[in-house]
């Protein structure tokens, strides 16, 4: 029941781009097809399925305070943890690197659809902020950094689509020309935001 809640708030409650616009950058870039944007979304996480959990571990044997006393007792007062923001993007650079030569090999359409944008995964700040959020919240175990992991991917998936099928409909719109663009899909997200703030109610 524990895996759920955790899952189904990061979808809703914690959502990346609603709560804390995370990743805004490709949110807004990438979304102006469908296509394109489900693309980017399941790369956004399957990269967050494999890092959160490796940095689980990462940080649970080696980066925590006393960490590494299953090496040696000696080790016992070792802290690592300054270590935690470097290796985190080591990983996470590592995990998109090899997305995007599967990527590359298996869809080429989706790869050159996609650009420049997917290897700017690396850098894409939702990836990064569900590791350290997995780091700061101090979950007891690698399933529930997996569970956080997909929810919070799959949360900022449902964004990404949401918001491009809203731009496909909004091309055969009246909007006025100082919004076009933009302008409109920062109006939308806000609201969107908004919407999912109903939520926040819900106690799991």
């Amino acid at each position: 029941m524990e895996y759920f809640n955790i899952f189904v708030k990061s979808i809703f409650i914690d959502n990346m781009i609603f709560a804390f616009f995370l990743g805004m950058c490709s949110y807004l870039a990438v979304s102006k097809t469908v296509k394109t944007s489900l693309g980017l979304g399941v790369a956004v996480t399957f990269v967050l399925l494999i890092t959160v959990p490796v940095n689980f571990l990462l940080d649970k044997y080696i980066l925590q305070p006393g960490a590494l006393a299953w090496v040696s007792p000696s080790l016992a007062d070792v802290d690592l943890s300054f270590l935690s923001l470097i290796l985190f993007i080591a990983v996470i650079a590592a995990i998109v690197q090899m997305v995007e030569m599967i990527v590359e090999k298996f869809s080429p359409s989706l790869y050159n659809a996609l650009g420049i944008f997917l290897p700017l995964i690396a850098v894409n700040c939702a990836v990064l902020g569900g590791s350290l959020f997995m780091q700061q919240r101090g979950y007891a175990n690698i399933g529930e950094a997996t569970c956080f992991a997909l929810g919070s991917g799959s949360g900022w998936l449902l964004a990404i689509v949401g918001i491009a099928a809203i731009r496909e409909k909004l091309r055969y719109s009246a909007i006025p020309p100082a919004l076009k663009g933009v302008g409109i899909t920062f109006i939308i997200t806000g609201l969107m935001g908004i919407a999912f703030m109903s939520f926040m109610g819900i106690k799991l």
